[in-house]
């Protein structure tokens, strides 16, 4: 079955967090999606929140901009949340948007070396592992964690170009593609996840699950409010995104993008949602029941 979930958007303040996932578990969404964006919130300390206010949502933070955080730290962070909330977490890491990096003093010379050298060792640390390695951005001198997830966790990244999409596939567990991407974009991502699992020699690995961002609206204004928000991120004349209407029409565009190749597919309002709360329980008690 595929999943559901809807995404939290940082532009709303912190103390908006909790009731809306207060809402989102009595409404019985199946995923919560956060960001960490710069310069609003933290992903792990609202991703900790979250999972402490709820017994059942899973939440995910997509994604987590690498060149911000040192991995062993960010491992650490991982573990801690997959140890207290076993089942109900999922990390992306990123390149993180470089214009950003560069106002922090984090951006790569190399983004691509950088996410590489990072999924290596983050994936060996939260398999127990004691990773030693000199890359040109992450070193690490025969460092283990002392308490890794009991289970490996999937390590999810981000992306949409064509080097970074092979590369998720190469040396990540799975994808997560923004809502830049239509049904059209996800086969295409689909098909470069693959040639760099081949390349690596992972084709036998398992599924490699990819995650889709829809901007969705509904409600009074819904097709002028995911208009206005494609023409501010200058996507108004891509065909195929977003989605705009009642549940049956949101629907639809879920079931093109999980025919194109899509495992989950997370809701994103416009960021002038007025409700964020009901947008929410449209996503779980409206197109929910419409999604196979």
């Amino acid at each position: 079955m595929t999943t559901l979930g809807a995404v939290f958007r940082p532009q709303l303040a912190p103390e908006r967090l909790r009731p809306l996932v207060r809402t989102a578990e009595e409404a019985g969404l199946e995923e919560l999606w956060l960001w960490e964006d710069c310069f609003l919130e933290s992903g792990i300390a609202a991703a900790s929140a979250a999972l402490a206010w709820t017994e059942r949502l899973h939440v995910g933070v997509g994604l987590l901009p690498v060149p911000l955080r040192n991995v062993a730290l960010a491992s650490m962070e991982a573990a801690t949340l997959y140890r207290l909330f076993p089942g109900r977490v999922s990390l992306a890491v990123g390149h993180g948007v470089q214009d950003w990096m560069a106002q922090v003093g984090a951006r790569p010379d190399s983004p691509m070396t950088l996410l590489g050298e990072y999924l290596a060792a983050m994936r060996g640390l939260l398999r127990g592992e004691r990773v030693t390695t000199d890359g040109s951005y992450v070193t690490l001198d025969g460092v283990a964690l002392d308490w890794p997830p009991a289970d490996a966790p999937p390590v999810f990244a981000g992306g949409v170009g064509p080097r970074t999409l092979r590369l998720t596939g190469a040396a990540a567990d799975g994808t997560v593609l923004d809502t830049s991407v239509s049904a059209d974009g996800v086969r295409r991502a689909r098909r470069l996840i693959e040639e760099g699992r081949a390349a690596a020699g992972r084709t036998q690995e398992g599924h490699h699950k990819v995650v889709v961002y829809l901007l969705a609206a509904t409600g009074p204004g819904a097709a002028d409010r995911l208009h206005d928000e494609l023409v501010r991120d200058g996507r108004e004349s891509v065909p195929g995104l977003g989605a705009a209407g009642d549940a049956a029409t949101v629907a639809k565009a879920v079931r093109e993008l999980v025919d194109a190749g899509a495992d989950t597919v997370v809701l994103q309002p416009t960021a002038d949602e007025p409700d964020p709360e009901g947008f929410v329980r449209f996503v779980a008690e409206g197109v929910r029941g419409l999604v196979p």
